[in-house]
């Protein structure tokens, strides 16, 4: 089948289901594989749970009544999402980096919102799955798309544009992240590059933070592009000090007060501010999404528990993000800190060394109540004297048994850890 022709069964039934478990009727399942299921063996059941049609590139379902059978799915997933980016009048903004991607997405989704039809990347639905799906969940009056895009290998951003056709792009920053799948960081700067070698072919877009003399210099290496800079000194910001975010841009006659902890978040307040003026949205709109935007998954999450104030920021973290995140606690003017500290993921044969700059810088930032969490932490537990568990199971064992109350606690570290499972016990 052409896709053309998937494509016109795509708009009488516009629902796209992956999880044979959670069916909506009248959509559209596309039996997906992974490492530890393949989607094709239940594409009877999506069927009789009342799928309109199922898409699976296992040839015995061929009989099937409402089964499409193609070479492969997830190709075929990707097409139908660039086929439909493209049939629309919409412009596409993709963004990606190493840290603040998520945060700078509904930090700019919330801001075109207010002037355009503006549908987001749901969550961190950023990957080779997760890009398609986003595109597709694009009603016909969409005005605006903000596409996440993430990776851990070189090659994969490239990929994502080809599907999502971005108009414009932004990357947050560049830091250590997945070192493991790019092998240094010079292959990070590298893979998030691919974003700018995009727009600069399709004469794209480009919103860059000019404060970053990485991104700065790479922006300004392309030709054939609109570049956009942002920044505390292109917009002569100013900060007030306080538990959250709060700023001001002179030249913009902006001010600010946001729910995000962290002075870290600045930047990505700041390119959505740029691309709200970029597309024509006023400065007393850009201040009302900013201050209206409430952050969740504990990304710079500010928690009142009924015994501690707890900074929950424990859905991703690497050697930057966690520096910004320590730097930024210790200028809080608060009693009784605790640091509970879990491991930061994929940094391969760079782990060791980056987890004791972390100790080092715990140190240095004069911190004395800290829990880590997490085998590469605890391979260096005679380097510190701070309390060491090997896994957050064993950690919330000490926090159940160790009442902890009138603390204010940063919580940080990679999803895989689990930190997020400790917030019961403080």
């Amino acid at each position: 089948m052409e896709i053309s022709d998937l494509y016109r069964i795509f708009t009488e039934y516009p629902v796209i289901c992956t999880d044979s478990r959670n069916i909506i009727p009248d959509s559209i399942f596309f039996a997906l594989k992974g490492n530890n299921f393949d989607g094709n063996k239940y594409v009877e059941q999506a069927l009789l749970k009342g799928c309109a049609y199922a898409v699976s590139d296992d040839i015995s379902n061929a009989e099937l009544d409402g089964c499409i059978v193609v070479e492969n799915v997830l190709q075929t997933l990707s097409e139908l999402a660039k086929y439909h980016r493209n049939s629309l009048n919409v412009h596409v903004l993709a963004i990606t980096g190493t840290n603040g991607k998520t945060t700078t997405k509904e930090l700019v989704g919330a801001v075109l919102s207010k002037r355009y039809k503006t549908v987001c990347t749901m969550g961190n639905q950023n990957n080779h799955i997760g890009v398609p799906l986003s595109l597709l969940s694009m009603p016909a009056d969409t005005e605006i798309a903000v596409i996440e895009t993430g990776a851990n290998h070189c090659g994969e951003i490239a990929a994502l544009c080809e599907i999502a056709c971005p108009n414009s792009g932004i990357i947050t920053n560049i830091g250590k992240a997945h070192i493991e799948g790019f092998g240094s960081a010079e292959g990070v700067r590298k893979a998030k590059s691919e974003l700018y070698n995009y727009l600069e072919k399709h004469r794209g877009t480009i919103f860059y933070n000019s404060d970053d003399e990485t991104l700065t210099t790479m922006a300004e290496k392309t030709s054939n592009t609109v570049l956009v800079p942002y920044g505390a000194k292109a917009m002569d910001v100013e900060t007030a000090s306080g538990t959250f975010l709060a700023f001001g841009a002179n030249r913009l006659s902006l001010n600010v007060q946001t729910s995000l902890v962290g002075e870290y978040n600045l930047n990505n307040a700041l390119a959505a501010v740029a691309v709200g003026l970029y597309f024509d949205v006023s400065v007393e709109d850009i201040a009302d999404a900013l201050a209206a935007f409430k952050p969740e998954n504990n990304r710079s999450q500010l928690i009142e528990t009924s015994k501690n104030t707890v900074i929950m920021d424990a859905y991703n973290a690497n050697p930057s993000s966690m520096e910004a995140a320590l730097t930024n606690f210790a200028k809080l003017d608060k009693p009784n800190k605790l640091l509970i500290l879990g491991d930061m993921l994929e940094l391969g044969t760079e782990a060791h060394s980056e987890h004791k700059k972390i100790i080092e810088l715990t140190q240095k930032l004069g911190f004395e109540n800290i829990i880590f969490v997490g085998s590469n932490f605890y391979e260096l537990k005679d380097k510190s004297i701070s309390i060491h568990f090997s896994d957050s199971i064993e950690a919330r064992k000490y926090l159940s048994n160790n009442n902890i109350s009138v603390h204010t606690i940063l919580v940080k570290g990679s999803r895989g850890i689990g930190l997020e499972k400790l917030l019961a016990e403080l």
